[in-house]
């Protein structure tokens, strides 16, 4: 039993540091990595069950609140946010992920992996092909009004249904809007901490009638003890990716984060399956 304790916590761990490093060098928030490391190492410490799916969302909406705000931090010393982005759409991101945590909890866990299935899988064709999404001389102004409102609320919906940071969409919006790829990443950073505070509430606070059968350690439906965790993991290379995004052409890592988004997606859909 403490060799499985042990095992669980080292591969959480791990796995923070790998959401911490993606968070600091695209912007994602890490939620990628959490959700399907969690739905992996959960089953082999608590009997199976429909509801691990919103623990493994509730949990990444959580981590990615330190994820991001580690993040930020190391790119505001870099200067590299744009406060007044987030400010403009604070109120909406917030209003879309309450009612993204509201459908959320009227919807089964396997309705909720096909949905984490798809987006993931749309979200990979921004990182295999960035070319394609981000078109070389299409030039936009940052959206404003409704369409600023609209785009914010879908972005902040989604996200807390796939237990997300909404980084990729404010990457590729700020992109195509002449913004710098550092200062897009270094934004998109704090898009996912105004996300992951009010979903990680929600999902802390949503009704659930298994929690016997739940891991040990979960309130609502965020496990505490990954949640440590993996903020360990994520507190020491969230400064690392934010330095490679402002170091390194990601072109490649975005190629091979591409890939690993593939293979998620096809996990996941099998399992719904």
């Amino acid at each position: 039993m403490e060799i499985e304790l042990l095992w669980f916590v080292v591969t959480l761990c791990i796995t923070g540091a790998i959401a911490g490093l993606t968070a600091g060098l695209f912007g994602n928030g890490g939620g990628f990595v959490v959700v399907p490391a969690l739905l992996a190492v959960f089953p082999f410490f608590t009997p199976p069950s429909e509801e691990l799916v919103k623990v493994a969302i509730g949990t990444s909406l959580a981590s990615i609140v330190v994820s991001s705000a580690r993040s930020v931090i190391a790119h505001r010393a870099r200067g590299a946010v744009d406060f007044d982005i987030l400010r403009s759409w604070s109120i909406w991101l917030i209003l879309g992920v309450i009612g993204g945590v509201a459908i959320a909890g009227n919807t089964s866990s396997d309705a909720l992996t096909v949905v984490f299935a798809s987006g993931v899988l749309l979200y990979s064709v921004y990182f295999l092909f960035p070319e394609f999404v981000v078109r070389p001389g299409l030039v936009f102004e940052m959206p404003s009004g409704k369409g600023k409102a609209l785009l914010a609320f879908v972005l902040g919906g989604f996200s807390a249904l796939l237990g997300i940071g909404g980084g990729t969409p404010t990457v590729i919006t700020m992109v195509m809007c002449q913004r710098s790829i550092q200062q897009a990443v270094a934004t998109a950073a704090g898009v996912g901490f105004l996300i992951g505070l009010p979903g990680a509430v929600g999902f802390l606070f949503m009704t659930n009638s298994q929690s016997s059968s739940l891991p040990f350690g979960t309130f609502g439906y965020i496990n505490l003890p990954a949640l440590i965790a993996i903020s360990i993991g994520a507190i020491f290379t969230a400064p690392i990716g934010a330095k490679m995004a402002h170091n390194f052409s990601e072109i490649k890592l975005k190629r091979l984060f591409g890939i690993y988004l593939v293979i998620v997606s096809s996990a996941m859909f099998y399992k719904a399956i």
